[in-house]
C-alpha cells in the first residue's frame, strides 16, 4: 500500500476518532454493549446475502456474452474489487478494471467483454439508486429538517447522475459517438505525450469497439434487465435492511424512510474522491443525519460504527484475503491501484 493511500487511510480514521471523542467514548461504548448479539449476527448474514446476490448479478452479465466461468470464481473476483474500491480515494470505482482484468485473465476472455460485463453490472444499480435518490429528496424536506442547500445539492446530484447515465449508456450503444468521444480524448493525450499517443491510439479504439458490442448484446438480452434489475432493487433493500437491523440490535427502532435517506446520502458522500471509501466522511455524515432525525449522537455513532465494520470492513478484509488466490499478477495490478 502506498503510504498517500495509508495517510488518506489514517486520516479518514482520525475524523472518526474526532467524532467519538466528541461525542463520548463511554455513552458509545455503553450503547454498543447493550446490542443484543443475535441481532447483530443476523445483520452480517443479510451482508454475505449481499455478497451471494451481487455475485448472482454478475453472473447475469457475464453469461449474456458468453464468458463462462463459474460463480464461485466470481465471487472472489468481486470481493477482491470490492475491497479495492474501499481502501482506494478513487470514488468507489477503483476495483472495476481490476474485476475486469481479473476476469479476462482467468476466463481468457478479451480485457473490452470483461469490463463491459463490470459496467453493466454497475449500471443495473443506478434504477434503484435514483429511485432511492428521489425519495430521500422527499424524506429530506419532511422528516430530516436538512438545511435548504443541502436539499438543493441533492437535487442536483440527481440530474447529474441521469445525465452521466444517459451519455454514458448513449456512449456505450451508438458507434459514432464513442468514436468521437473516444478521439477527443485522444487528441488530449497526443497534446500531452506524442509517444503514448501512438502506442494507445489503435488499442482504444479497438477496445471501445468491443466494449460498444459487448453493451449491445447485453442491453438487448432481456434476461439481463429482467433478471438484474430486480435484483438490484433486493441487494439495496437488504443494505437497508441490515442497517435497520443494526439499529434493532441497540434496542432503537428507526424508521425506514430515514434511514434510506442516510444510506444514500452517504453512499454520495462516498463517491467523492477524497478518502478510501470514504472513511471518515461517511461516517461522519451518516452520525449527522442520525442525530438530525432525532436519534440521540451515542446511539447513532454506536450504530454507524458496527454498520461500517460489517459493510465497510468485513468486506475489506475478505477481499484482500481473496487476493492472493488471483496470483502475483493480480497482487501488482492492485499495486498500481493503491
Amino acid at each position: 500500500m502506498k503510504h498517500k493511500t495509508l495517510l488518506l487511510m489514517l486520516a479518514g480514521i482520525g475524523v472518526l476518532a474526532l467524532m467519538v471523542l466528541l461525542i463520548g467514548p463511554e455513552q458509545i461504548e455503553s450503547a454498543i454493549k447493550m446490542a443484543n448479539p443475535w441481532y447483530l449476527v443476523l445483520a452480517v448474514i443479510i451482508q454475505v446475502v449481499i455478497y451471494g446476490l451481487w455475485t448472482e448479478r454478475w453472473a447475469v452479465t457475464t453469461s449474456s456474452v458468453n464468458i463462462s466461468v463459474k460463480r464461485r470464481h466470481l465471487f472472489p473476483m468481486l470481493m477482491v474489487g470490492l475491497a479495492i474500491n474501499n481502501l482506494t480515494p478513487s470514488g468507489r470505482g477503483g476495483g472495476e478494471p481490476v474485476r475486469a482484468y481479473i476476469l479476462a485473465k482467468y476466463s481468457n476472455s478479451p480485457t473490452e467483454n470483461a469490463f463491459a460485463t463490470v459496467m453493466a453490472d454497475r449500471g443495473l444499480d443506478t434504477f434503484p439508486f435514483i429511485a432511492l435518490v428521489v425519495f430521500t429528496i422527499i424524506a429530506a424536506v419532511l422528516y430530516l429538517n436538512l438545511p435548504q442547500w443541502m436539499v438543493v445539492a441533492l437535487a442536483i446530484c440527481l440530474v447529474v447522475l441521469i445525465a452521466i447515465f444517459i451519455l454514458a449508456l448513449y456512449m456505450s450503444l451508438n458507434r459514432e459517438f464513442g468514436d468521437r468521444v473516444i478521439r477527443w480524448f485522444l487528441r488530449i493525450l497526443k497534446r500531452i505525450s506524442e509517444k503514448t499517443h501512438r502506442k494507445f491510439e489503435q488499442r482504444a479504439i479497438n477496445a471501445v469497439e468491443g466494449f460498444q458490442n459487448s453493451m449491445k448484446v447485453m442491453v438487448t438480452d432481456r434476461k439481463v434487465l429482467l433478471y438484474g434489475i430486480p435484483l438490484s432493487f433486493l441487494i439495496w433493500g437488504l443494505e437497508i435492511l441490515r442497517v435497520y437491523i443494526v439499529f434493532a440490535a441497540l434496542n432503537v427502532q428507526a424508521p425506514v424512510g430515514i434511514i434510506a435517506a442516510v444510506f444514500v446520502i452517504s453512499t454520495l458522500i462516498g463517491m467523492i474522491p477524497l478518502l478510501p471509501g470514504g472513511l471518515g466522511a461517511v461516517d461522519g455524515m451518516m452520525i449527522v443525519l442520525y442525530s438530525y432525525a432525532g436519534i440521540s449522537p451515542s446511539v447513532s455513532a454506536a450504530s454507524t460504527i458496527v454498520e461500517r465494520l460489517i459493510s465497510f470492513w468485513m468486506t475489506s478484509i475478505l477481499g484482500m484475503a481473496f487476493l492472493p488466490y488471483f496470483g502475483a499478477d493480480a497482487m501488482e495490478k492492485l499495486s498500481k491501484k493503491l
